[in-house]
């Protein structure tokens, strides 16, 4: 899944229906390109795999992240290694929310 695809755009949170951050990591044992993807939500801290190109959006897909990991996802999603499809949104996924970035 790339950051522009358009799926990203109507993929939401099964649980609160809010939107989703594409996260994209290096990992060893990932397909042939080496990157491991899962859509993140930093307000349920809830991730969701992405397997081969397919999002696994059922809630018992997704998994909890300790509250370090999900420290180290906001600052990277602040430091914009993170593609979400609300490009405006705070750190909690809210478009518009005081102190996002336009």
């Amino acid at each position: 899944m790339k950051p522009d695809d358009p799926l990203l755009r109507i993929l939401a949170c099964p649980l609160d229906k809010g939107p989703l951050h594409l996260l994209t990591t290096a990992a060893s044992a990932a397909g042939d390109d080496g990157l491991e993807e899962a859509l993140y939500n930093p307000r349920l801290r809830r991730r969701y795999p992405v397997l081969d190109g397919i999002p696994q959006l059922l809630p018992s897909s997704g998994e909890q992240v300790s509250d370090e990991e999900h420290e180290r996802l906001l600052a990277h999603m602040s430091e914009g290694h993170m593609s979400n499809r609300h490009m405006s949104a705070d750190h909690t996924g809210h478009p518009g929310a005081p102190g996002a970035t336009p």
